[in-house]
């Protein structure tokens, strides 16, 4: 990989740890040893892990699950009993991008200004709600209203999340991080096709069709896990609670050794967005996401009905939808670690959109059941690893609290904006072979492989080549270290 600087981050003006501490080299293991600052960072990482990574996911998870979960309760029925037209279903899908897309490049500012104790539990209760009440919606109309509202409160917590976790790791750790985190997406697909086969039996339950207790249920839980994270969610490093003064000392300052603006604090200026606005990664990094974004809400709003139409019962499609997801989880994590061992982000982002290229090329053109199953598979690894790796390799090569945050909104909903076409490519119609879905997917992976991730790498190949030759140094001459450090990624 080539890449410039890293990670985004926003610490709050509260809590014991002070950044001028840090700015002043306030080491809490000078003196020891080279290995035993190594076993204590070692611990400290496992301790973060320990305690951020599992809720993040069960998160994401939620999130997921709750966004996609209308694609399970099309099989069951939700169409007829809605007396919707195909059209009308494809829009509810479209309006949920809609506002979700609007709402996220303000996301991570929110964040900042909330802390995430609060602004996290809290958007998870409101959509909680939103999707409880999609399971007593009676027509279009009652549909489309909930599935706007879903979007606006869901479109905080991806872009979010991954802002957050930059506050706590070094660039080379955050990978892995961002990767388990996104696996939970493809947990869901397995869970979520699970779930909604054993939640359809209650079909009848309480005058209430099969479907509708997907989303009453699924809801439900949502709500619960959002009044739980009030007390696990926590805020940033300066005022984690769950640490020793010491050890929030400690990340503070690896967070500075890895030269991130994450150690230090900001205050919001019109030039942050600017920056990120005039610079041409925020731009590569949209064509990059984009392309694997576009081509992930389409497989996953309509795996279940592509397999359903390879000649399969509802409940057995909702089954067979598992194993494509569960092979994406591990792959996705795979991916992560390595590219954070070997610094190669740019390789597995082009060696993996690949796979996703093979896997739609046998779905367009197959016929045999099977084959075309495998494709899913294909289809499904090579998607899904793509999305953390991206959102990492883009974050790493953008600094300064806000510019990071702002740009990351800006890929991650500018991605998300083309939910609108994906959600509405797969038709009716086109059944059961979807010729034109599987060659608009196909379209969105090129983009993202031609005219993203190769893109992306020789350009920053080549900006890398010009700052090891001294051709940036005259960016910095005549600066202070405070000027310096303003610049950001332009240092």
């Amino acid at each position: 990989m080539a890449s410039s600087t890293s990670n985004p981050a926003s610490l709050e003006e509260k809590g014991s740890i002070r950044r001028n501490e840090v700015a002043n080299d306030d080491d809490p293991d000078a003196g020891l040893s080279e290995e035993e600052r190594a076993a204590i960072d070692k611990a400290l990482v496992r301790k973060l892990d320990l305690r951020l990574i599992p809720w993040l996911c069960l998160l994401y998870l939620a999130s997921f699950l709750d966004r996609t979960n209308i694609g399970n309760a099309k099989i069951e029925g939700l169409i007829d009993d809605l007396h919707m037209s195909q059209s009308q279903y494809n829009a509810c899908l479209t309006i949920f991008f809609v506002s979700y897309s609007l709402f996220e490049p303000l996301s991570n500012i929110l964040l900042k200004r909330m802390r995430p104790k609060i602004y996290i539990p809290l958007i998870m209760i409101l959509w909680g709600i939103c999707m409880t009440f999609m399971g007593f919606t009676t027509n279009f109309s009652g549909m489309m209203a909930a599935r706007w509202f879903l979007g606006l409160t869901e479109a905080g917590l991806f872009p979010g999340v991954n802002y957050y976790l930059s506050c706590w790791y070094k660039r080379r750790e955050f990978g892995i991080r961002a990767a388990v985190f996104f696996s939970a997406a493809a947990v869901s697909g397995s869970f979520g096709g699970l779930l909604a086969a054993a939640i359809a039996r209650m079909d009848g339950v309480g005058g209430k069709r099969g479907w509708a207790w997907i989303f009453i249920l699924e809801g439900i839980a949502t709500v619960l896990i959002g009044v739980v994270s009030f007390w696990v969610v926590v805020d940033f490093p300066d005022d984690a609670h769950f640490l020793s003064d010491d050890d929030r000392r400690r990340v503070l300052k690896r967070l500075k050794d890895d030269q991130q603006s994450s150690a230090m604090h900001e205050d919001f200026k019109t030039t942050y967005l600017w920056q990120s606005l005039t610079d041409w990664k925020t731009y590569v990094g949209c064509l990059m996401y984009m392309g694997v974004d576009g081509a992930l809400y389409a497989f996953s709003l309509f795996l279940p009905s592509i397999i359903k139409e390879l000649g399969y019962t509802s409940t057995k499609a909702q089954l067979l939808s598992v194993p494509p997801y569960a092979a994406a989880c591990i792959l996705t994590i795979i991916v992560g670690w390595l590219a954070d061992r070997y610094n190669k982000r740019g390789v597995f982002n082009i060696g993996i959109s690949l796979l996703g290229v093979l896997g739609f090329s046998i779905l367009l053109g197959s016929r045999n059941i099977p084959l075309s199953y495998v494709a899913t598979f294909l289809g499904a690894l090579g998607i899904y690893p793509c999305i953390s790796n991206t959102i990492t390799w883009v974050s790493n090569n953008v600094e300064g609290v806000y510019k990071r945050g702002v740009t990351l909104g800006i890929v991650i909903g500018w991605g998300n904006l083309n939910g609108v076409m994906s959600s509405n490519v797969y038709r009716g119609q086109d059944a059961p072979h979807y010729t034109l879905g599987h060659a608009i997917v196909l379209g969105y992976l090129a983009i993202g492989l031609l005219g993203g991730s190769i893109l992306n790498y020789i350009l920053l190949t080549k900006e890398n080549k010009r700052r090891s030759a001294g051709e940036r140094d005259h960016w910095i001459q005549g600066l202070g270290e405070k000027q310096i450090e303003d610049l950001g990624d332009m240092r």
